[in-house]
């Protein structure tokens, strides 16, 4: 893995690296990933390749609660525009398409809660899927995947999540409708590609839980893609 180090100002947006598009006056640290796919670290679990870290972590989880691995927060459906980090700004105008043209989070209180103004079930499916925000050669794992991910697990919570190959965190979530980031270190929440209606399926842990549930899309919640 290779890594380099930029001091970026806010607002500011760094042309040749596709990774970074905001960030508040901060040093920040950018994994950058070959698109022959042969400098991403991955990890098998339950018979199939993952990443071994969520997308935008700067690290495999060191422990369930690790801010280092939490990563970034997508809302279903949407490209890696830079509305996925934690703290990019907000608009509550909803986007008329696939791509808003934009890297702001987009909050709604309006009924489906998508941050289109039309939900699209066809974004995010499959590895060639509209904004598909994984690595060439990977893409958003389904629900029957995280299922069959979800048996493998010596428990059936937070601990089995973590304990598992795939280390998975509790990194928590952001806001459909205020664009609040939850603190970290309470709940898990990682999108699957298979639509329910007007939401999207997603694993949701803690510490007494783990479930297959369904969310509004507009939530920003983590990935962790699965190799084709």
């Amino acid at each position: 893995m290779t890594f380099k180090v930029f001091l970026i100002s806010v607002f500011f947006i760094c042309s040749l690296l596709p990774e970074v598009i905001l960030a508040q006056n901060k040093v920040v640290v950018i994994p950058l990933l070959s698109d022959r796919g042969d400098e991403i670290q991955t990890v098998t679990s339950a018979g199939r390749v993952w990443m071994d870290r969520n997308l935008g972590a700067f690290r495999v989880a060191q422990s369930e609660d690790d801010y280092q691995a939490y990563g970034w927060m997508y809302q279903w459906g949407r490209l890696a525009d830079g509305h996925e980090m934690p703290h990019s700004p907000t608009t509550t105008t909803l986007s008329s398409g696939n791509v808003p043209g934009h890297g702001d989070f987009i909050t709604t209180s309006l009924s489906p809660y998508d941050w289109r103004d039309e939900p699209n079930d066809d974004l995010w499916q499959g590895v060639s899927g509209i904004n598909n925000p994984c690595p060439a050669g990977f893409r958003l794992p389904t629900e029957t995947e995280l299922e069959i991910e979800r048996a493998s697990w010596s428990s059936n919570n937070s601990a089995g999540a973590f304990a598992s190959p795939l280390k998975l965190v509790l990194a928590g979530n952001r806001n459909y409708s205020t664009g609040t980031v939850s603190p970290g270190g309470s709940v898990g929440s990682y999108w699957s590609s298979t639509v329910n209606g007007s939401y999207a399926l997603i694993l949701n842990f803690g510490g007494a839980h783990t479930i297959m549930g369904s969310s509004f899309r507009a939530f920003g919640l983590s990935v962790r893609c699965i190799k084709d």
